[in-house]
């Protein structure tokens, strides 16, 4: 069993950077690929980007290409989300997921575990 606990959204100005994190317990994080998913009102949970246990990373390019970039520290049980030059479009319910080993998953139903969402929020 993996908890996940998301943190670092806010209000933000367009232009702003925000950084999430995301806290796993457990003793194997290292072995877990994680992803970040995003879920704007009445809209479907979407794929942000995701980090493999082996380090690959994948993004959803059309919507943060060069602006977003996901990192992890496995000596802290942690994934991060750097996020840069935000756009109010951003402005979202974001979750962190993760799956055991696996790759850099796209898919909602490819991860096994949630966290509870941090707000984001960009005014313009």
């Amino acid at each position: 069993q993996v908890q996940l606990v998301e943190s670092g959204g806010g209000l933000v100005q367009a232009g702003a950077s925000l950084r999430l994190s995301c806290a796993a317990s457990g003793r194997t994080f290292s072995s877990y690929t994680m992803g970040w998913f995003r879920q704007a009102p009445g809209k479907e949970r979407k794929f942000v980007a995701a980090i493999s246990w082996g380090g690959s990373r994948a993004y959803d390019e059309d919507s943060v290409k060069g602006r977003f970039t996901i990192s992890r520290d496995n000596a802290k049980n942690t994934v991060y989300l750097q996020m840069n030059s935000l756009k109010p479009e951003d402005t979202a319910v974001y979750y962190c997921a993760a799956v055991h080993l696996g790759t850099t998953y796209r898919i909602v139903g490819n991860y096994d575990y949630w966290g509870q969402g941090t707000q984001v929020t960009v005014s313009s």
